[in-house]
């Protein structure tokens, strides 16, 4: 006997093959302007048509192959508009990528010229994002007339179902307009009950009201640990027509970059998982190799000089290797200038204070300018750390604050940063109380939840105005 495959499909509607054709037609219509528009650009178009269409097929296949890999042909509906653009600028890059890489494996290079180019390698994705702010423009307005919604009913009178409703209420563009309440049990004390003013009705109401045509589609928002309660609600509306949607309180999980996966058929969701895997993570990896060469070729020398400022002040060598756990909480071995008299490595670090009697006079320099951080970058050509992501601490400290505080051991998802967004919120230096350590943790935690190459970047920029401001660095 064959089991049963038991998927989820990937909603998809007729707009989405409009996005991959208006796509592919400013792909090649912007390319078409850019030749026109070129100086060069007139004459090539009319004698290379050739190229034209090569380049321009080749183009569109590598959008969609890429699409593929960063999901911008999934379904948009409710996400917020510069999520869309963020991915439409990712896969183009990628796309491009794609293309360079074919020309320099096959020798292939058209003869446009590099305005042609230029041109159209801004051109296209900006056109692209305008299509896509125009579609949600014409979405909106036809929604906020009434056209093209859906009434829907919220099943539970709890907190994710206020949650939901406000959600809804919150994004009149998805065309979901809130029916009421339906629920067996008397509404909670406190905000639930206040938001629920408008529960409708019973179980019993709200299957008629699906009979009616009154409700279009029903949301179950009971606990997922309430199985006879959702099994006994789906038996009742399975004799209507209406559309029936189950939201998984996975709220209350600390969701690491959730996403959902599929073991042969069956689906499953993550709740802790690494944001960097698949083309995101090989982005990553080549931006920190990149940008991590570039910047130790710069400082080559000033390194060397720092290197032997320290050896020539005080005893002991001048790079510091310290034990601290990296990704999936392995434990590497960090590079630092010693900026400190002793080297602590050992089961008790002591974190530096302010005017700590270990700091020597060069190691306060050092510090305060983030410059004993430097030796870090042979740790990101390693590939041991990235130059963005949570800041890694000393081994005992780790053991420490794992007790201490819940969900610490998930900033260790990804790989450790020479810089991060906690540094770069308030959360710089010394963390005398737990309430600081619980801040940084918290931070880590979202640059997990909402990495981008953007975030990085943003981070990068935003740690240049952190050092020069010179704060709680000691």
């Amino acid at each position: 006997m064959n089991p049963i495959s038991r998927g989820i499909r990937q909603h998809s509607s007729v707009l989405h093959s409009v996005h991959r054709l208006l796509d592919a037609a400013v792909i090649a219509g912007v390319l078409f302007v850019a030749l026109q528009a070129t100086p060069v650009g007139g004459e090539a178009g009319n004698s290379l048509a050739n190229e034209l269409v090569i380049i321009t097929a080749a183009a569109v296949l590598a959008m969609h192959v890429a699409a593929e890999a960063t999901g911008l042909y999934h379904s948009w509906r409710g996400d917020r508009l510069r999520r869309e653009l963020a991915c439409i600028a990712m896969t183009w890059g990628y796309a491009v990528a794609g293309l360079l890489g074919i020309g320099l494996l096959t020798h292939y290079n058209v003869r446009f010229s590099y305005e042609t180019k230029i041109a159209w390698l801004l051109g296209a994705p900006a056109a692209m994002m305008g299509v896509r702010v125009a579609i949600r423009g014409a979405q909106a307005a036809l929604r906020s007339r009434g056209y093209n919604t859906r009434s829907v009913a919220i099943c539970g009178t709890n907190e994710l179902g206020v949650q939901l409703a406000e959600n809804l209420n919150g994004c009149p563009s998805l065309g979901l307009r809130v029916g009421g309440f339906y629920d067996d049990r008397l509404a909670e004390v406190g905000r639930v009950a206040q938001n629920a003013n408008s529960r409708t009705g019973d179980l019993d109401q709200l299957v008629a009201d699906c009979r009616s045509g009154k409700v279009e589609s029903v949301y179950i928002t009971f606990p997922m640990r309430a199985e006879q309660r959702i099994r006994g609600v789906l038996s009742k509306l399975s004799d209507t027509t209406a559309s029936v949607y189950i939201v998984p309180d996975f709220f209350v999980f600390e969701l690491m970059h959730a996403r959902w996966t599929n073991i042969d058929g069956l689906p499953a969701v993550s709740v802790h998982e690494n944001p960097l895997h698949g083309v995101d993570g090989l982005f990553k990896r080549s931006c920190d190799l990149f940008f991590g060469s570039l910047l130790l070729a710069l400082l080559a020398v000033p390194m060397a000089l720092i290197a032997a400022a320290v050896k020539l002040t005080s005893r002991g060598p001048a790079i510091f290797r310290q034990k601290r756990y990296g990704l999936d909480g392995r434990e590497i071995m960090v590079w630092k200038f010693r900026s400190m008299r002793t080297e602590d490595n050992g089961p008790v670090v002591r974190q530096a204070t302010k005017h700590d009697s270990r700091i020597t006079p060069l190691g306060a320099i050092l510090r305060k300018t983030s410059l004993d951080e430097l030796p870090q970058l042979f740790n990101v050509l390693q590939g041991t750390m990235s130059l963005v992501g949570p800041r890694p601490h000393a081994t005992a400290h780790n053991e420490q604050y794992r007790t201490l505080i819940d969900g610490y051991m998930l900033r260790h998802k990804v790989k450790p940063g020479i810089t991060g967004l906690a540094q770069v919120m308030g959360f710089r230096g010394e963390t005398e109380t737990l309430d600081k350590m619980q801040g940084r943790v918290r931070y880590d935690h979202l640059y997990i939840r909402d990495w981008s190459l953007w975030m990085d970047l943003k981070i990068l920029f935003r740690t240049a105005l952190v050092v020069l401001k010179q704060e709680n660095a000691y």
